[in-house]
């Protein structure tokens, strides 16, 4: 049985440099509140608000290191209560995507696109895919065992040396199921 550990992803936002220091300060460091699942990968003691045409979440959570580029990931039920309409997206894949406000104790910035509704997905290290014969952008079928259990499909794979196994979903799809972060799905392909 091929069984992965979920990890239910609330909203949260990916700073670049660039955003951290107008948002924080010249030469600003963030903080690390706590690993994530992710090798390196870490949730930042900092925060910011995030403003939409009709609405605002006034404590996002970074998650840093920082990026290339600034991103946005929200719930598609997030999304309604701000105003905006990203798409579904793998991370990273910010080109025709909504803009949003960033407000931080330095200072505010707009950014023009970064804001998706993160694409649930699987991380497996290569070892793990090897052994489950899985390829890296592959589209999965996988089984949520919650109290009101459901089937996802296109769960994508995706594959590195520097990825842990975890099954990521936004925080609508865990309440859809009654999913919990540590509890195991089960890919049915």
């Amino acid at each position: 049985m091929k069984q992965v550990p979920v990890g239910v992803s609330a909203r949260h936002i990916h700073l670049s440099p660039e955003h951290i220091a107008i948002l924080f300060g010249e030469g600003y460091e963030l903080t690390e509140l706590k690993p994530l699942s992710q090798p390196g990968q870490y949730a930042a003691n900092e925060t910011v608000a995030v403003i939409g045409p009709k609405g605002e979440f006034g404590k996002v959570r970074i998650l840093g290191p920082a990026r290339k580029q600034t991103q946005l990931e929200i719930s598609r039920t997030d999304a309604f209560a701000i105003g905006v309409n990203p798409p579904v997206r793998e991370s990273g894949h910010i080109e025709d995507t909504p803009g949003i406000q960033l407000r931080g104790p330095a200072g505010e910035v707009a950014i023009d696109n970064g804001v998706i509704v993160a694409a649930r997905h699987i991380h497996f290290h290569t070892s793990d895919a090897e052994r489950w014969g899985i390829r890296d952008k592959q589209e999965l079928r996988v089984k949520l065992e919650g109290e009101r259990g459901l089937v996802l499909d296109h769960v994508i794979a995706r594959v590195s040396e520097d990825f842990a196994l975890d099954m990521h979903i936004d925080t609508d799809e865990a309440n859809a199921a009654g999913a919990r972060n540590g509890d195991t799905a089960t890919i049915i392909d």
